[in-house]
């Protein structure tokens, strides 16, 4: 297998996802969204990894985090999605990859990309059609973000400094789900 063309960090952003073999749903239940978050959470915490946004779609997920640690970024989705598939080929009789390929990772090397790339991970669920508004999905932190949830997988003191306040940020995500033009360098996202 190739080496991965991005090197993990201390102190950088990494933009994860990966998305179900054959675009299936890698989430069965609402139970696997929650198994995934709590997992989640405890992962985070032992390598040292801060959470920006997230977002579980049915089909894919995106991360979007910062490596505080010396463990590298990388490490998370290798340990959440690696024992998950184990759970899955059990409980559901899966056989076969449950995932496309490898995830996919990419730094984060400007605060443009940065901010952009928040708005356009917490914009999935609408982008896809899933739900008319953001505060209708449950399985992303855009409601932390936006005051309306008091969950722990959020980085308050980011939003803060990157947007001023949720509300703000309410309106930065409503201005690209209406225009839906994002900033050249972003082009990949057209992946899922």
């Amino acid at each position: 297998m190739p080496r991965r063309k991005v090197q993990f960090v201390q102190g950088h952003y990494y933009h994860i996802y990966n998305r179900g073999a054959g675009r299936h749903n890698l989430f069965l239940e609402q139970e696997n969204y929650l198994y995934i978050l709590r997992k989640m959470k405890q992962y985070l915490t032992e390598f040292s990894l801060v959470m920006i946004v997230y977002c579980l779609m049915p089909n894919h997920y995106h991360f979007l985090l910062r490596q505080d640690g010396l463990i590298s970024a990388g490490e998370l989705p290798k340990r959440l999605f690696g024992g998950y598939s184990r759970a899955v080929q059990r409980r559901y009789q899966w056989t076969g990859t449950l995932f496309e390929g490898r995830f996919e990772a990419r730094h984060v090397g400007s605060e443009n990309y940065l901010r952009h790339l928040c708005r356009y991970i917490h914009a999935n669920p609408v982008k896809d059609g899933l739900v008319r508004r953001l505060e209708e999905w449950p399985y992303s932190n855009y409601l932390e973000w936006i005051g309306e949830r008091d969950g722990t997988i959020v980085d308050r003191s980011f939003i803060q400094d990157m947007f001023g306040s949720g509300q703000e940020y309410r309106q930065f995500v409503q201005d690209y789900l209406i225009t839906r033009k994002l900033p050249s360098g972003l082009e990949y996202l057209d992946w899922d």
